[in-house]
């Protein structure tokens, strides 16, 4: 109750200047985050409590944007899950044609080797269209793709998982794939009311700016495919110049906003 209660301080400060100085403004805001927060499905006091006071504050401040990008992405409506079929052709074969390539790799060995034993762990390959070169030898993950913007892996140790949290911005979807075989169902994500068992499905899609959380409850490693894909649009070129411009603000530092909690492996 206490740290709900600094929390609420903390926002109130902020917005009832910004009401009083800004009004336009404020409710600009308070449209737009009314909106982002009632797209999830699981509508309880703790979401809104997350999304306004906790973690999604950097959502909600960047919810005009988003809101933008779900209007200039029509008319193909934001699915918040999606299954392989429900993208355009080009973005389900750079999909399969990326798993494909993973699977021909030693990913699991070459990480192992790499030193990916904490807690959780990130190595990228590529980086909002920009190659990245590690210690993890993957070519095929360094070639020209049309949709997909980053590419990398996410490793979670055992009995590992995250809190709920959301993603910042709506320009790509989520794919994620697991790349090991889970043996049971204790290695999942929840977004919403949707849970997605590793070893049932490889194979998830989705909207990271709602609520989720990934779980290791396991006694083995999970390693998970971690890719960003342009979302469909009318309008690719602008999302892709939108992706780029992201990409360069994430190198000026502004990624440890959402990557401060995982051990993000460096170059050779």
């Amino acid at each position: 109750m206490r740290k709900i209660l600094r929390q609420f301080a903390k926002v109130l400060l902020i917005v009832v200047p910004a009401a009083f100085f800004f009004p336009k403004i404020f409710l600009t805001y308070a449209i737009c985050g009314l909106y982002d927060v009632l797209r999830n499905d699981r509508r309880t006091p703790e979401l809104f409590r997350q999304y306004f006071l906790g973690n999604g504050i950097t959502v909600w401040l960047l919810s005009p944007i988003n809101a933008l990008l779900d209007l200039l992405s029509l008319p193909f409506v934001n699915k918040g899950v999606y299954r392989l079929e429900d993208l355009p052709a080009g973005h389900q074969t750079e999909i399969v044609r990326l798993i494909e390539a993973a699977r021909r790799q030693d990913l699991v060995g070459q990480l192992q080797q790499a030193g990916a034993g904490d807690a959780r762990s990130m190595i990228f390959f590529k980086w909002y269209g920009a190659n990245v070169e590690t210690a993890v030898r993957a070519p095929e993950f360094h070639e020209e793709f049309k949709w997909i913007t980053t590419i990398g892996v996410s490793v979670f140790n055992k009995r590992q998982s995250t809190s709920k949290h959301f993603g910042p911005l709506r320009a790509t979807l989520r794919v994620l794939y697991n790349i090991n075989d889970v043996i049971d169902r204790s290695a999942y994500i929840v977004v919403g009311d949707k849970t997605q068992y590793w070893r049932d499905e490889k194979l998830f899609i989705f909207d990271d700016t709602l609520l989720h959380q990934s779980f290791n409850e396991s006694d083995q490693t999970r390693y998970n495919l971690f890719v960003d894909i342009i979302r469909p649009t009318m309008m690719p070129g602008l999302f892709k110049a939108f992706v780029r411009m992201i990409g360069w603000l994430m190198s000026q530092g502004t990624n440890q906003l959402f990557y401060a909690r995982w051990k993000v492996l460096k170059t050779p």
